[in-house]
């Protein structure tokens, strides 16, 4: 299976959390996906809740990198990953929002919609990745570090 990687450069504003969105539809749609397909909306609100997390926690730039299978009707059923590296070594913590909190959510989302998440230490910051989707196996590139501190969903 050959599998298409893409990044894109994400400045520190929450008004960046926007065009990730879109930029990921984009993508999406560029091989062949519905935007409504559920696989889809999922991408979109996990990539949406790891860039919010991202900009708003660390204050620095960050890289998002979406990972798929080329197009085919196998990206419906195949795993797609997800990863948003930024500048922070701390590590992300799961919260649970308490009553009708408005933010505290985001991971706790990423662990439910995910088949698998977790983070490893990237350079002088962190890596957070998820998984979506029927594979059991990891999509890995070459050099790609271990995905230390894995999370099953």
């Amino acid at each position: 299976m050959q599998v298409l990687q893409v990044q894109l450069a994400v400045q520190a504003d929450p008004s960046e959390v926007a065009r990730a969105r879109r930029w990921v539809r984009a993508r999406l749609q560029g091989q062949g996906l519905a935007p409504d397909a559920p696989i889809a909306e999922t991408l979109v609100l996990v990539v949406s809740e790891l860039v919010t997390n991202a900009v708003v926690h660390t204050g620095c730039p960050a890289v998002l990198r979406l990972m798929m299978p080329v197009a085919g009707p196998e990206l419906g059923c195949r795993l797609v990953r997800v990863e948003v590296a930024d500048a922070s070594c701390t590590a992300p913590a799961p919260r649970h929002a308490v009553g009708d909190a408005t933010n505290g959510r985001g991971l706790e989302l990423v662990e439910l919609l995910c088949d698998r998440w977790g983070w490893y230490p990237d350079g002088s910051g962190k890596r957070v990745w998820c998984e979506i989707g029927a594979d059991p196996e990891p999509l890995a590139l070459a050099g790609q570090e271990p995905a230390a501190g894995a999370y099953a969903g």
